[in-house]
């Protein structure tokens, strides 16, 4: 059993390497679909253009960005 990388071209797979099998040779083959590697944050790039149509979202953003710089513990009063 040998496992060889190839692309898929309607009915034909075009392999990256030679098989090293007659012409004509009958063969079985069992196909594993190989996915694209994603890279680390992907997913958050994509689902951040769901929000591209809504120019809203900035100042959202950006209000939310103060809300956090605000302090949340109660002051003590001086006496």
């Amino acid at each position: 059993m040998k496992a060889i990388h190839g692309k898929v071209h309607g009915k034909t797979i075009e392999l990256d390497e030679d098989l090293g099998v007659a012409e004509g040779q009958d063969v079985e083959v069992h196909v594993k679909i190989l996915y694209p590697s994603k890279t680390w944050g992907e997913g958050i790039v994509r689902s951040a253009g769901g929000w591209a149509d809504h120019p809203e979202m900035d100042s959202i953003m950006e209000e939310i960005q103060r809300n956090r710089k605000l302090e949340r513990r109660p002051q003590m009063e001086s006496e």
